[in-house]
């Protein structure tokens, strides 16, 4: 019976964790590996590709393959639902739109977006609420070159998170993490005092290097945050 990739790849996580192979060690190369394990090449291409990819080993061209000397573990995130994550935490959700305009795009905002100079899009104001009080404030541009089905659409009943996540597939996202003071408007809208700390995250996504949306979210008083890897 061949040897396949999951072996190669756990045969060589033992050899990690066990010190044989030390952090900062260099790699055997593919065909000298493939030989030792009676495998093909591909096989063993294909072992150390996820080992590279869960952060164990880093492999540079012409420089070739180590063990990281502090390995890298990557948090997969989910699009949140926001109704859907207040109904999980038992409460009772509502949406409601605020604002729904199209406009060209400002300049801070065509540089984040890497936009062109005529460039419109659709800025949305929404709010999300648990058992009646408020838990996201929601600011959004859609970039309408991309996506100009969303100017005709109604935006009353439905987020434009939730409409998005169906309607357009993403190959890229970033998200960034901010302790932010309420200003006077976020107050409002959180019914928290002015200067109050708060947990804000941007998110930007991205379809074959085309930026979809932007879109900053801000959360009420006390909002947890919790991820696993």
């Amino acid at each position: 019976m061949s040897v396949t990739y999951r072996e190669v790849k756990a045969d060589i996580l033992r050899q990690i964790t066990r010190g044989e192979l030390s952090p900062g060690s260099a790699m055997p190369n593919e065909v000298d590996l493939a030989a030792s394990y009676g495998c093909s090449r591909a096989t063993v291409n294909r072992a150390m590709r996820e080992l590279a990819e869960d952060g164990i080993i880093e492999r540079r061209r012409k420089a070739g393959t180590r063990v990281r000397r502090n390995p890298i573990r990557h948090v997969r995130m989910n699009i949140p639902i926001v109704g859907q994550e207040i109904e999980d935490l038992g409460a009772a959700y509502r949406y409601a739109l605020v604002q729904c305009k199209a406009e060209p795009a400002p300049n801070w905002l065509r540089a984040r977006m890497a936009l062109k100079h005529d460039d419109r899009v659709l800025h949305l104001t929404c709010m999300h609420y648990a058992d009646g009080a408020p838990y996201q404030h929601e600011d959004r541009w859609i970039n309408l070159s991309a996506l100009p089905e969303a100017e005709q659409t109604d935006f009353t009943n439905v987020g434009p998170n939730e409409w998005l996540v169906s309607t357009v597939p993403f190959t890229d996202a970033q998200i960034s993490f901010h302790a932010v003071a309420a200003n006077a408007a976020i107050s409002d809208y959180l019914e928290c005092t002015e200067g109050d700390a708060l947990f804000q995250t941007e998110r930007m996504t991205w379809l074959e290097g085309r930026t979809i949306t932007f879109v900053q979210l801000t959360y009420r008083r006390g909002h947890r945050v919790t991820m696993q890897y």
